[in-house]
Order: C-alpha cells, then sequence, then structure tokens
C-alpha cells in the first residue's frame, strides 16, 4: 500500500540517478509504498524535453517503465478536483497560509486524498493544512 507521494524534483532525480535520492526511495518502492501523480508525470516530462534526444528517449523510458510497474501515478479524479479547489479557497489570503501553484495544489490535493506523506524539496507544501511533508535538502538533488 503506499506511504509516500514522489513530487517532480525527487522522481526526476530518481531517474537520474542521484545516489541520496536513491537511498531513500529504492526501500520504499521495493515494499510498493511509493506513487506520484499524474500531474508530476508531466513535470518531469517537461523537464526531460532539455535533454538530447538520446537522453531523453533513455530517460522517458525509465520514466515510463517505473510508473508501469513500480510506482502508481494516480490520476486525477472528481474528488481530487474538488479537494483542489477546497484547498485553493483555504489558503487564499487573507486567513489562509497563502497560495501555492496551481500544480503544487493538484499534487497536494492528491496526496490528501490518497493520505499519502509527499517526499519533496519544495517548503510550499508545509503551508498545506494537514498535508505530512517529508523535505529532502535540495543538496541531495546533486
Amino acid at each position: 500500500m503506499s506511504r509516500y507521494l514522489l513530487d517532480t524534483n525527487i522522481l526526476t532525480a530518481y531517474l537520474r540517478g542521484r545516489s541520496k535520492v536513491v537511498a531513500v526511495v529504492d526501500p520504499w518502492i521495493a515494499a510498493d509504498e511509493a506513487a506520484t501523480s499524474i500531474v508530476v508525470y508531466g513535470e518531469v516530462v517537461e523537464y526531460l524535453q532539455r535533454l538530447s534526444d538520446t537522453a531523453y528517449a533513455h530517460h522517458l523510458g525509465l520514466l515510463r517503465g517505473l510508473l508501469s510497474q513500480r510506482v502508481y501515478p494516480f490520476p486525477l479524479t472528481y474528488a481530487i478536483l474538488e479537494r483542489y479547489a477546497t484547498l485553493r479557497r483555504s489558503l487564499r489570503q487573507p486567513y489562509g497560509a497563502g497560495l501555492i501553484g496551481d500544480i503544487d495544489t493538484l499534487i497536494a490535493a492528491s496526496a490528501l486524498e490518497h493520505e499519502l506523506e509527499i517526499v519533496t524539496t519544495d517548503s510550499d507544501f508545509t503551508r498545506v493544512p494537514d498535508l505530512g511533508v517529508r523535505l529532502i535538502p535540495r543538496a541531495d538533488l546533486k
């Protein structure tokens, strides 16, 4: 059963073989505890498109293989989009902690809907009420 939702920066670092991220994520994958959002897939593909054609094709194949066999990409559903709307309203000033980006809000809504802890380097997620956040130092992505 999934326990962790891998954010874009973590999934990208994993695909690029960053040893500190691989050391953290591999046990979760082996235990079937890692998932992501289909929105993260889009962000990772955008990142990969900056690579050479050969590197892009290689990493895209790795990404698709990982998501088809070991890390489930949760699709967007009515429930997630309703949670997204509620979350956006709750984060608005003057009463909320301040909005985060729409994509990050969708990712957070997915994690909340599936009761997952998000694994990320992005501290913006800490502003989301009731969201479990595991922050990985940016230095670990290198």
